[in-house]
């Protein structure tokens, strides 16, 4: 439990942490702030047309739905959470006259290669599982305020969307351990923080594959997403429970490869 706790306060003694929770919380209520105005703007403009009874085209889920799909680019703050556990260990320290690396100084203090990773993929799961359990709720919440008096009670919202929402907090958990062991497996935060942000905010390489390729649906977004999605533009998708064991397997497999490749290779 030390190890874990020193890892905790590593990890919040970094501003790239601020930043990761800044953009999983303002992600949620909206995108790193700007999704909160992309979620209002789309639960504002369904309003009006209730309002006005000009309903046109309708989202597909409803009311009950509205803002919830938006929660997913939430995720990228929990991407960046994972990248930054592991990068700052690589990054250089240029306070230092040798010009270190603080790896070597943790590795020096704790030798237990495995108990290391192990304490620090803890420390990402946690830290994400909470951000999602408290962002993705309120965004529900917040969605339904704003459509007044066509949106639906927050006790009836929350029970109605429970099953979808801990899909989609396992989902952002087990993305942050994804981020975790790609980033350990190659000593850099920048190729994770570019794939991984990428594929989830601008173009979903995956999400097309899907599309065109039967077996891209048991690639690990694709598959998780299944957790908590409706109407995924993609045929024949795996059911949500196929689709968590699918994200959790290849998550395990990348987090084994991730402490053999830490454990033997040089600091």
């Amino acid at each position: 439990m030390k190890l874990v706790f020193a890892e905790f306060r590593k990890l919040f003694s970094l501003p790239s942490t601020y930043v990761a929770i800044g953009l999983s919380l303002a992600g949620t209520l909206g995108i790193a702030a700007a999704n909160v105005l992309f979620a209002a703007a789309n639960v504002l403009s369904l309003r009006a047309k209730l309002d006005s009874g000009n309903l046109g085209p309708l989202p597909r889920a409803g009311t009950l739905d509205a803002g919830f799909a938006t929660t997913v680019i939430g995720t990228i703050g929990v991407i960046v959470l994972g990248v930054v556990v592991v990068s700052s260990e690589y990054s250089r320290d240029t306070d230092d006259a040798a010009h270190g690396r603080q790896i070597v100084t943790t590795l020096v203090a704790l030798p237990r290669r495995g108990a290391l990773i192990a304490a620090k993929a803890l420390v990402v799961a946690l830290t994400s599982g909470v951000l999602a359990a408290v962002a993705i709720p309120a965004t529900i919440l917040l969605s339904q305020s704003l459509l007044g008096r066509h949106g639906h009670p927050a006790a009836e919202a929350v029970s109605a969307l429970a099953p979808r929402a801990a899909g989609e907090i396992l989902y952002w958990v087990l993305t942050a351990l994804l981020a975790f062991a790609i980033t350990t497996l190659v000593r850099s935060g920048v190729v994770p923080l570019v794939v991984l942000i990428t594929n989830t905010s601008l173009v979903s390489v995956t999400l097309l594959l899907a599309r065109w390729l039967p077996p891209a649906r048991y690639l690990p977004d694709v598959a998780g997403t299944q957790m908590f999605a409706v109407g995924y533009p993609a045929p024949d998708m795996l059911s949500p429970v196929s689709g968590g064991v699918v994200m959790a397997l290849w998550t395990l497999a990348l987090l084994v490869a991730a402490a053999i490749v830490f454990a033997r290779r040089d600091a």
